[in-house]
């Protein structure tokens, strides 16, 4: 009966202790061994909360790279809601990380957190830019803060965080959303670079972006081929919508003051959905080992770790009631 007695309330605590607002997977053996790579998701519409755990298991479980996931968190409910632009759990996490990949729209952190991310840039270490990272803030609630300069349609930092530092800000939709997906399509005279080894069949139901000018640095290694339908097999928009085709991923070697350089990487795809192909997990994938040093084989290994089948994209429809556990 003791014995009992002094397990019961750690039993009934352990579930407790283990319902962090996060996810973490441990990595190990492999390439990516002490590494860590942190997966910000924070979206209304492109189900960033799916792709990135999926993202952090592969990393992790198939090349060592410990992972933490991040989610924006309803603080009433501690449920994921993409829609609360507010609160993300865990942000400081990111002061230990050699690598982060984002996939944001419309933050606005609170200045003590968002103090994390800026310092985190501003420290020259490697970034990945996904989809609406291009324009990942937007401060409407606190425009005295000093980080709304980070804001999309910023003056005093013109463009904000995607133009200053990913390369380009929000656009517009280039090909009609919804109706027009999108195949990826390898830059010719940036064929070599070691982000598209063993990249092929890039294709995702997600539209491609308007992309006015990116910077005299960027290296275009992917552009967005506009299809006429949804489906891999669509045939290419006919005129002057593919002519030419625009960026869709590229890299860039920014100066990062004081004699440092900093790895940038973007790309306009990144819904969840666009994940199902292997080809831009492959990109990511590859976009890890190169942003942390690491030599880039000629085809790594990026099948997903279990079952894959992310929710569509859309407003409001993300999946409701979910813990961050529940997305393990």
């Amino acid at each position: 009966m003791k014995i009992k007695s002094l397990l019961l309330p750690v039993l009934m605590l352990s579930p407790v202790l283990a319902d962090d607002p996060w996810l973490v997977y441990e990595g190990g053996e492999g390439p990516g061994k002490d590494r860590h790579v942190v997966l910000l998701s924070g979206d209304e519409e492109y189900r960033s909360e799916e792709a990135m755990p999926m993202l952090g298991k592969l990393l992790a479980e198939r090349h060592g790279f410990k992972c933490t996931v991040l989610f924006a968190i309803d603080p009433e409910t501690g449920e994921v809601n993409p829609n609360e632009q507010t609160h993300i759990p865990g942000i400081e996490v990111v002061d230990e990380a050699d690598f982060v990949i984002l996939g944001w729209r419309f933050r606005e952190l609170p200045d003590g957190d968002m103090k994390h991310f800026v310092d985190y840039v501003e420290s020259g270490k490697p970034l990945l830019g996904l989809r609406t990272s291009t324009h990942a803030f937007n401060y409407t609630r606190n425009t005295d803060s000093p980080y709304a300069k980070w804001s999309f349609r910023a003056k005093e930092w013109p463009g904000g965080f995607g133009k200053q530092v990913l390369g380009e800000t929000w656009v517009n939709h280039h090909g009609k959303h919804g109706g027009e997906s999108t195949r990826g399509v390898i830059e010719e005279r940036n064929a070599a670079h070691p982000l598209l080894r063993g990249v092929e069949d890039v294709w995702g139901p997600s539209d491609v972006y308007g992309i006015r000018g990116l910077p005299d640095d960027a290296e275009v290694l992917l552009r967005g081929q506009v299809l006429a339908g949804m489906k891999p097999d669509s045939e290419p928009v006919a005129g002057k919508k593919n002519e030419p085709m625009m960026p869709l991923a590229w890299v860039r070697v920014r100066d990062g003051g004081e004699g440092r350089t900093q790895k940038i990487i973007c790309s306009t795809m990144g819904a969840a959905t666009d994940f199902v192909h292997p080809g831009l997990r492959r990109f990511v994938v590859n976009a890890t080992y190169w942003a942390c040093g690491l030599e880039v084989p000629e085809k790594l290994d990026v099948s997903t770790v279990g079952d894959y089948q992310p929710t569509d994209f859309g407003f409001n429809k993300f999946r409701t009631g979910l813990k961050p556990s529940d997305l393990r």
